[in-house]
């Protein structure tokens, strides 16, 4: 087997056949909402005293309370695993997630080996981080898995199959298979269908990635192409990944082997699926001089070597217009990445700079308008051109596209045991 996507040991309620029960079950990603309690008050009246994913996840809105919640978390874990939990061996479900558009998206849900994922930039294996991941994140999460015998990733992994090969086949060919759920989520989150697939598909699903390795590894002249992109939940990934390192060290060849925290539970998504969009997102700089930031930002963009990437063009916008600036010679694939490669460096030195990410346009104009405030507004990362870019340039800026309406985010709903 070439590649590092595996059947796994899936945990799900034992209700997972009673739609209502399912709809207070499972829960948004806790990345979500991070900024709007009013959307977690209107999910804790949702699931009142009912077995939920809310009870055994950490929302990031509730971080500042982390250390009261986590051990109450793990106890939850605990008590679920006895009166909750029904596990289903050696499986992967393929999963049809309809939006609130009305596309549906289609994955499939397995676990990856931590062996084959590095998350720092320029790195060569299977696995790989698409945008820079921020180190200080992680800690936080490693504790909240030190003390949980389960995990529930929001992990959204790509592949670039524009052949559909992998997950395609299963569209219209599933109605002899099990049932895993069948319910609507909470809160506009849309309708989620998983069938559990049979020993066949695993099999040819198993084929199928096989062989886009080798694609791969032709189109990008390497032993070790990248297979599989970081979509959605990176610093979890990454997280579950600290935490193996950390415990590897006092096991033994043959446990490590088979350790169940070596692995992580995640979805697989085809990155030429149409239901899945990137939208870009734009930069605002607050607390500067914007004639000051536009004149270094044109000096240092002329003074960039020579480059074989086509020119980018940028929308600038403060308080006083618009006008277009120009990179002739790109250090990047992505306008993103020329401009924020100044950016980094220029806040470093500006004291009281800051920089907010931004989606829409309407809303970074308006932001950018006002005092001591300056805009970016540029072309946004087409789908085709990620996998290509993160070959060439390593991990991506952060922030630099988003997947789709914060509603239409992975929600928690299988888990997996990671404590043997």
């Amino acid at each position: 087997m070439k590649h590092c996507f595996y059947p796994a040991n899936i945990l799900l309620p034992s209700f997972a056949d009673d739609a209502e029960a399912m709809g207070r079950y499972s829960c948004i990603a806790c990345d979500q909402y991070t900024s709007e309690p009013e959307y977690w008050d209107n999910v804790e009246s949702i699931v009142g005293d009912a077995p939920s994913t809310l009870r055994i996840t950490l929302p990031e809105i509730f971080l500042k309370d982390a250390e009261k919640r986590i051990p109450l978390i793990n106890e939850t874990m605990r008590k679920y695993e006895k009166d909750v939990f029904c596990e289903h061996k050696n499986t992967m479900i393929y999963l049809e997630r309809t939006q609130n558009n009305g596309n549906i998206r289609r994955g499939l849900i397995g676990a990856i080996d931590l062996e084959c994922y590095d998350y720092t930039k320029g790195a060569k294996s299977l696995v790989r981080a698409t945008e820079g991941t921020v180190l200080d994140r992680i800690p936080p999460r490693v504790k909240i898995r030190e003390g949980a015998p389960v995990e529930l990733p929001h992990i959204m992994i790509l592949i670039d199959d524009p052949k559909r090969t992998v997950i395609e086949p299963l569209i219209g060919n599933t109605s002899g298979y099990d049932t895993a759920y069948n319910f609507t989520l909470m809160a506009n989150g849309g309708h989620a269908l998983g069938k559990f697939l049979p020993k066949s598909e695993i099999d040819r699903i198993s084929a199928a990635l096989d062989t886009l390795y080798d694609t791969a590894s032709a189109e990008q002249s390497c032993d070790k192409p990248l297979l599989f992109a970081m979509g959605d939940g990176n610093h979890s990934l990454a997280s579950a990944k600290a935490f193996w390192e950390q415990i590897k060290p006092n096991l033994s060849e043959k446990e490590r082997a088979s350790h169940p925290a070596r692995y992580a539970l995640c979805e697989i998504v085809n990155i030429h699926d149409e239901a899945l969009e990137f939208e870009p997102i734009y930069r605002v700089i607050f607390g500067v001089d914007p004639e000051k930031l536009m004149s270094d930002l044109t000096a240092y963009l002329k003074a960039l070597p020579a480059s074989d990437i086509a020119p980018q063009t940028f929308e600038v916008i403060t308080a006083k217009g618009c006008e277009m600036l120009t990179a002739d010679n790109p250090t990047s694939l992505l306008p993103v990445g020329t401009l924020q490669t100044f950016l980094d460096d220029y806040i470093k030195t500006c004291e009281g700079a800051a920089i907010d990410y931004i989606h829409g346009v309407e809303s970074t104009k308006k932001l950018a308008s006002a005092e001591n405030a300056i805009g970016f507004i540029f072309k946004g990362m087409e789908k085709s051109e990620l996998f290509p870019t993160v070959v060439r340039d390593g991990a991506l800026p952060r922030k630099t596209f988003s997947m789709g309406e914060a509603d239409d985010k992975r929600f928690y709903l299988e888990a997996r045991k990671i404590t043997v």
